[in-house]
């Protein structure tokens, strides 16, 4: 008995991380198809486990998202970091935007991800405060640089983004991969100076509103019309 136990306390293990390592595939899988919304019986199904294995290993849907994306967001942080080096403040924002873009358009869970704020995920936590220094640091060197107009915020900048990015996945599905250039060109043609650049209208976001807005966007919404909270 004493042997058995020894042996059968590895195996368990080794099962455990098997199938952690299940969920965690399927899970990108699923989200990648139908965003972070996606029922995680869907994704219990297709790893091959119960429900009650997936809330063993991800109690709530943040930590389960968390585990999915916190590796590949690392990407966008280098990106940012490699933007905020360039010696051309304008090139390296369009860069690091580009960069950001493209990988909205090739995962759906990860433009979902990127352009809410789905609470309690650390890693997006991390990776919204750094984009918001890598575009407010650009922002300010393209304004001294006399780039880009002085009356645009960094607020402005991440709430048009945000929306613009939500609708990449539409786009470029009905369309082709790289669809959504001609649009964030669009967007980045109106950010640059002009001989008497019109005024904006209205008041800017706080950034206080904007995390607001943020959270009104996300796709954390049960098909019936409520909030999901942890589930």
């Amino acid at each position: 008995m004493t042997v058995g136990a020894r042996d059968g306390a590895p195996r368990q293990r080794r099962d455990a991380r098997r199938n952690r390592e299940l969920l965690l595939e399927a899970a990108h899988e699923v989200f990648t198809e139908q965003g972070l919304d996606a029922p995680l019986d869907v994704i219990a199904r297709r790893a091959g486990v119960g429900n009650a294995t997936l809330y063993r290993h991800f109690p709530t849907r943040a930590a389960l998202v968390d585990a999915v994306f916190r590796d590949s967001l690392t990407g966008t942080m280098a990106a940012g970091e490699q933007a905020r080096n360039a010696t051309d403040a304008w090139a390296g924002l369009t860069a690091y935007l580009e960069a950001v873009f493209a990988t909205l358009a090739a995962d759906r869970g990860t433009n979902d991800l990127m352009t809410t704020r789905l609470r309690g995920v650390d890693s997006l936590e991390t990776v919204h405060e750094h984009n918001r220094r890598t575009v407010d640091s650009l922002l300010s060197r393209c304004r001294d640089e006399g780039t880009v107009r002085g009356d645009v915020t960094t607020e402005d900048v991440l709430f048009a983004l945000a929306a613009l990015g939500r609708a990449v996945p539409a786009l470029t599905s009905a369309t082709a991969p790289d669809a959504w250039r001609r649009p964030l060109a669009l967007f980045l043609g109106g950010l640059r100076t002009a001989p008497v650049p019109p005024p904006l209208p209205a008041p800017a976001l706080t950034a206080a509103e904007l995390g607001d807005v943020l959270r009104e966007l996300g796709p954390h919404r049960t098909r019936g019309g409520g909030r999901e909270a942890d589930a």
